[in-house]
């Protein structure tokens, strides 16, 4: 019996992975015929819409103080505010492969934020791990040359940056999570995305004199559906089930998932958006992964054993 939150946990955060790995796809589908800005407008739109009908309808409860609200602000600075604008800059110059192969750089901050934070003590394999992928990290952006007039450089570099902005979010929301519900975090969270994206969508728009062309985007059928995906699964569902995994599993644990992420993102890009991977790319990406299945594979096993011992 007492499986069971756990499973349901590992189901969510499975299922967070997947979405989240499609997510990049559905960016670069969008990227075509929108501004980032617009794109993060609209897509928090999508979300706080689709969240408030829920809420209107009595399918979701939100219940919240105002105080909880104040000790959520950190946490929306970090994702989605963050997470969201370093990624859909990133993904301007940046293939939806190679992303998610930065993206599986995720487990490696979260261990190093859980080390300063939390002041776990990570074991000598771990942090040859956490070597390991940051050298693989450092070979990508090598091979791009470190130009930062380089787009491929300079996205790379954003993507990094969002994934770091993505561990801080997954260390930060378990604390959280210890007193607030899930679903008062991610409707929280939506609500404040929508009014932060659109006021500087409307502040770009007004400087511009293009106001009149705010929801231009929606006359492309590629833009809606990925506006739909993107708003909906890749930001409201996402959201809840990232929330609800690490209301019930350790930060360190959640972030592993982000290697399902970066299998899912690589494969789509290949498929649907003909990317080609170099040996460059390869190389980097196998160093990342290995390097992340290190530092999580001594945590698993020495669990595995206490919980032998225990029974």
């Amino acid at each position: 019996m007492n499986n069971k939150p756990n499973q349901n946990a590992f189901l969510a955060a499975a299922l967070y992975a997947c979405i989240i790995g499609c997510s990049y796809l559905f960016v670069k589908l969008a990227l075509e015929s929108a501004h980032p800005v617009d794109l993060l407008a609209h897509r928090f739109t999508i979300s706080f819409v689709a969240a408030s009908l829920l809420v209107l309808f009595g399918w979701i409860r939100f219940n919240i103080k105002l105080k909880e609200v104040i000790a959520i602000v950190p946490l929306v600075a970090i994702y989605p505010v963050l997470f969201f604008t370093f990624q859909t800059y990133g993904m301007v110059d940046t293939s939806s492969s190679e992303a998610g192969i930065i993206q599986a750089t995720v487990p490696i901050f979260t261990l190093l934020m859980a080390m300063y934070w939390l002041k776990e003590r990570p074991s000598m394999r771990q942090k040859l791990s956490t070597l390991l992928s940051v050298a693989g990290v450092a070979y990508l952006f090598v091979s791009k040359g470190i130009h930062w007039q380089s787009g491929g450089f300079q996205g790379n570099m954003l993507i990094l940056a969002s994934a770091i902005s993505l561990a801080g979010y997954g260390v930060l929301a378990r604390k959280l999570l210890r007193n607030i519900s899930a679903t008062s975090i991610t409707y929280t969270m939506t609500a404040i995305g929508f009014v932060f994206f659109n006021g500087m969508n409307i502040v770009r728009h007004v400087e511009n004199g293009t106001i009149g062309q705010y929801f231009e985007p929606f006359t492309n059928m590629w833009f809606v559906g990925s506006i739909l995906y993107l708003g909906v699964m890749a930001s409201l569902v996402s959201s809840y089930l990232s929330n609800y995994a690490l209301s019930k599993m350790e930060a360190s644990k959640m972030s592993v998932f982000n290697n399902v992420s970066t299998l899912v993102t690589v494969t789509s890009g290949i498929i649907f958006l003909q990317e080609q991977l170099t040996l460059d790319t390869i190389i980097g990406g196998a160093a990342i992964i290995a390097g992340v299945i290190g530092t999580n594979w001594k945590r698993t096993a020495k669990k595995a054993a206490a919980n032998n011992v225990s029974m």
